[in-house]
């Protein structure tokens, strides 16, 4: 399984970035996808996640009306759309991929595989 990122980019307060993250060398509809960042010199911390079928989300506080994360499993591709994007919004985003149904929470070592990240810096 291989996780690709992409959509990352520079953009001023208030804009609005959609991230995708698209796997291949398997199916991603069997497993829950999380969305992760890393700002420089702080800790990988969790964003969003979804369980397999899509039907159930989970955000962290600090993003919560702002993020929205879907997934298209015909497409094998997870998406984070992030508007009202605020500086401390900077960081590398990164996808991961849970080996089971449901959204486990945001501890990193409950993810399997990491997609290499993409960075998005929100400028004041």
């Amino acid at each position: 399984l291989q996780l690709v990122e992409s959509g990352g980019g520079l953009v001023q307060s208030g804009g609005s970035l959609r991230l995708s993250c698209a796997a291949s060398g398997s199916n991603l509809d069997r497993y829950a996808i999380g969305w992760f960042r890393q700002a420089p010199g702080k800790e990988r911390e969790g964003v969003s996640c979804i369980s397999s079928s899509g039907s159930n989300t989970d955000y962290a506080d600090s993003v919560k009306g702002r993020f929205t994360i879907s997934r298209d499993n015909a497409k094998n591709t997870a998406y984070l759309q992030m508007n009202s994007l605020k500086p401390e919004d900077t960081a590398v985003y990164y996808c991961a991929v849970d080996y089971g149904h449901y959204c486990s929470g945001f501890a990193v070592y409950e993810y399997d595989y990491w997609g290499q990240g993409t960075q998005v810096t929100v400028s004041s």
